[in-house]
């Protein structure tokens, strides 16, 4: 099992203990190396166990809980202790933050926050990212500045290349609801979809939805749109969040396609992004759109700054717009080009196979796998050259006049 986070519990209270454990029975990241009903014996057992994380429940006895977080501190250095107690009083908060506790969390525990604290204490002890220290989930979205752009192709192939690494778990979210196809391409015939998820949005855990992702036979799991146009799916952005909190509990890697509406979803998507795909074409109306998308961001704090042009299909006709002049037109970086290759891009969809089964070793196969590896990181994304990106106040229809 890689990159997992090793868990102690101590609750003396069954039916509370037995809640949190069943919380977190789900998380791939998660390893419950023990747990204990007394707090005389938790000391011993952490001992002899070494967790990378000691959760103490103060609700049986909030002092001799108090106590334990103590001990356990100076006994045990290399363990955080996470806290959690129905109480909220700030005495008790303090006392235990005093005593040496990294997070203090609330009963009922809720996976988001758990998921959120171990994030935390991962930025605290330096972000390592060994084996003993769970590893942060990266969430990639797909954008397309107009329909038949190729985001959907650009984004099943970059999360089934991302999935080829045996270290990352893959899930790709298709968000949309009326005309998505992106179990088309991955030829899979879902049993639940996103409309599951949003029918049960006020009893969804964890385990509800995991039974509602489909697994490819690369690895990656499809969370995919309505099986029906007349299924009436309604997601609250905040609804979303909590989906994308509850899969990035257990993926390393999280691809969303999103509509071209651009609706509250699409931007939600976009704002809780490490990185968005900004997908492409060399043509007039294609880049049109990307001016006309980029002053939209730019409205909307923090959310430019995580926008990557991709041009998709480059050197599908002569009459194509150059690079060059693309590049002063919109007045921004292009991070990547994807050659274009119809044929063998049709012929993968139409046998609901991967570009990296169809033709691996096709260009167009080795430009996703650039793009993968690049966005995949931990490390935030950069365009070729490593420049900030540049804001050319040029006309619109600047290069008609000098040519291609």
């Amino acid at each position: 099992m890689n990159s997992v986070v090793r868990l102690a519990i101590v609750d003396p209270k069954d039916s509370s203990r037995n809640a949190i454990k069943s919380l977190l029975m789900g998380l791939d990241t998660i390893w419950l190396e023990a747990e204990c009903s007394r707090y005389d014996f938790f000391t011993d057992v952490a001992m002899q166990t070494q967790p990378d994380i000691a959760l103490i429940s103060l609700d049986s006895d909030p002092q001799k809980g108090l106590a334990l977080v103590g001990k356990v501190t100076q006994d045990l250095p290399n363990t955080n202790v996470l806290v959690v107690s129905s109480s909220q009083e700030g005495s008790l908060i303090l006392q235990a933050m005093r005593n040496g506790a990294k997070e203090f969390l609330s009963f009922p525990l809720r996976l988001e926050d758990f998921v959120a604290a171990i994030d935390r204490m991962q930025t605290q002890r330096g972000g390592r990212n060994d084996n003993n220290i769970v590893r942060s989930s990266r969430v990639i979205t797909v954008a397309g500045v107009s329909g038949g752009v190729g985001c959907t192709s650009l984004a099943i192939n970059l999360a089934c290349t991302l999935a080829k690494n045996e270290r990352n778990s893959v899930a790709i979210i298709d968000l949309d609801f009326a005309l998505g196809d992106a179990d088309v391409w991955l030829d899979i015939i879902p049993v639940y979809t996103i409309q599951d998820v949003a029918e049960n949005i006020t009893r969804l855990d964890y385990a509800l939805l995991k039974r509602s992702l489909t697994k490819h036979a690369c690895g990656a799991f499809l969370l995919p749109r309505p099986v029906q146009m007349d299924d009436h799916t309604y997601m609250t952005p905040d609804q979303l969040r909590r989906v994308i909190a509850l899969l990035k509990a257990t993926f390393t890697h999280l691809v969303i396609d999103i509509s071209k509406s651009y609706g509250p979803l699409d931007i939600t998507a976009l704002e809780l992004s490490d990185v968005s795909l900004l997908v492409t074409q060399l043509d007039l109306p294609c880049l049109r759109n990307v001016v006309r998308l980029m002053q939209y961001f730019d409205q909307r704090e923090g959310l430019v700054e995580k926008i990557k042009i991709v041009i998709n299909r480059q050197g599908l006709e002569d009459t194509q717009i150059s690079l060059s002049k693309a590049l002063e037109t919109i007045g921004r970086e292009i991070s990547w080009t994807i050659p274009n290759d119809y044929a063998t891009m049709v012929e993968a969809r139409n046998n609901g196979i991967p570009l990296m089964e169809q033709a691996p070793r096709a260009k167009i196969t080795k430009a996703i796998e650039v793009l993968a590896l690049a966005v995949g990181d931990s490390a935030p994304a950069k365009a070729d050259g490593d420049e900030k990106e540049k804001k050319v106040k040029r006309g619109l229809f600047s290069f008609l006049g000098n040519g291609k």
